[in-house]
């Protein structure tokens, strides 16, 4: 039996009071309280770290539409605004395998502080929500934890843009979770300094890899039509430095893929380390995998001095601020988002927009090359016994292989500026975002340049 014992009871302050409070700022969370805002209603974001962006700016994940291709039919939005603005400030560069933007993680973090300002969005970081506040079955607000101690922001409709559904699962939301040895790996992203980029390219040209390659080192079953696209996939090195010793044989978890070289040397965004059996709403295996991974960077950035060319000299520059994650709990609601939904180009009266058939995770590679789209129905953002509340980003009900479509971030924003619009539409008219009119809601996405159908 564990060890307990009794936090003593104490009155709190309440800091803040909001139309719409929002927790977590990644492209889930940041669209959100962007499109709330626009919307016309005051929003609180709050933020763990010292940053918004999440997983790009915090994690380091500069492909926010790697799947594009020529053919996609893509979502329209807030997260395309994120593409061009961050172009429009230099901070971005070309995406290698794809027809869109890598996004520049340091600069992001600007491109997000001024869509926050520009919107009217009240920014709150450094700030951790630890506990919801319920009157019954109603989310009045929650508790936060900070530099200031542990206090109260009030709030109509609260949006869980946490990643872990970690607010819905602590109000009593019903969720579900794989099993560790099932859910998708983590990384930890690392960057590199010292690079020769003309080097590195003619090797690139030299020895070309493809989405084929991809899939026969990490059996992914493919649709078949993507095998002959260039992947920026990296797997020699790594096999040679097996071989030489300076990676255990038994660590299968290097390899991976590259993004962007600078003309300064730099290359960033190393997708090299992806490591399975970790579940990240425990505390002791984030703690173990963030260790894990900066161990099989290192072991990585030797192999890659070793065995490619351009490398030789390469440095650690720096890790992502924290691990990369793909998979925890997700939300039961009303309705489960279902891999014939994703797959078959569903289509839904409640749609809150789109996203091309990409699926990638649980052993499925698909790259949107024919425009081929699914929409996105608002019930999955509803949670089901809590009232006042709406999920976005990877936590919304899904089934494994619609999962591996709607984690990817720009589904996130797209369920992210779902959730605002309807939060604020709620909010305007007096209901609770479960019944909320959701002709008004489409009709208010559609104002910001959504597409629904």
């Amino acid at each position: 039996m564990t060890r307990q014992i009794v936090e003593p009871e104490r009155a709190i302050d309440v800091m803040a009071e909001t139309d719409v409070l929002v927790v977590g700022g990644g492209p889930g969370g940041l669209a959100a309280a962007v499109a709330a805002a626009r919307a016309g209603v005051s929003v609180i974001l709050a933020e763990r770290y010292g940053c918004f962006g999440g997983v790009i700016s915090q994690v380091g994940v500069e492909g926010i539409a790697w799947y594009r291709h020529e053919g996609t039919t893509d979502v329209e939005g807030i997260g395309i605004e994120f593409e061009q603005r961050a172009r429009a400030l230099g901070g971005t560069n070309p995406e290698p395998q794809s027809k869109s933007e890598a996004l520049d993680a340091e600069m992001f973090k600007v491109v997000a502080d001024r869509l926050v300002q520009e919107a009217g969005v009240r920014p709150l970081l450094h700030t951790t929500v630890v506990a919801p506040l319920l009157e019954g079955n109603a989310l009045k607000g929650v508790i936060t934890e900070s530099k200031m101690g542990r206090q109260a922001i009030l709030a109509k409709v609260v949006i869980d843009a946490s990643g872990d559904a970690d607010i819905a699962y602590r109000a009593g939301v019903p969720t579900v979770a794989w099993p560790r040895e099932e859910m998708l790996g983590v990384t930890v992203m690392f960057s590199c300094a010292g690079i020769n980029k003309a080097r590195f390219m003619e090797y690139v040209r030299e020895n070309p890899t493809t989405y084929g390659d991809w899939n026969k080192l990490w059996d992914a079953k493919t649709s078949g039509k993507e095998d002959h696209l260039f992947s920026p996939y990296l797997d020699k090195p790594f096999k040679l430095a097996r071989e030489a010793g300076i990676i255990p044989q038994n660590i299968k978890s290097i390899g991976g893929t590259w993004s962007s070289v600078t003309d300064a040397g730099e290359a960033t965004n190393l997708n090299m380390v992806y490591m399975t059996g970790y579940d990240v709403t425990d505390v002791w295996d984030l703690t173990a995998a963030e260790m894990e991974g900066r161990r099989q960077a290192i072991l990585a950035i030797e192999a890659l001095r070793a065995y490619l060319p351009g490398f030789e000299n390469a440095k650690l520059r720096n890790f992502g601020m924290t691990l990369g994650t793909r998979d925890s709990r997700k939300i039961v609601s009303d309705y489960t988002l279902t891999e014939h939904d994703v797959r078959h180009q569903a289509r839904f009266d409640d749609s809150i927009g789109i996203f091309p058939e990409f699926l990638d995770g649980y052993g499925v590679l698909v790259l949107p090359t024919n425009g081929r789209y699914f929409q996105i129905p608002y019930r999955i953002l509803v949670p089901q016994k809590v009232e006042n509340l709406l999920v976005a980003g990877r936590s919304v009900a899904g089934d494994k292989i619609a999962h591996s479509a709607t984690r990817s971030m720009m589904c996130c924003t797209v369920t992210g500026q779902g959730a605002g619009v309807a939060a604020a539409t709620a909010v305007k008219t007096n209901v609770a975002p479960r019944t909320v009119n959701i002709k008004k809601v489409q009709q208010a996405l559609a104002k910001q340049d959504v597409r629904l159908f």
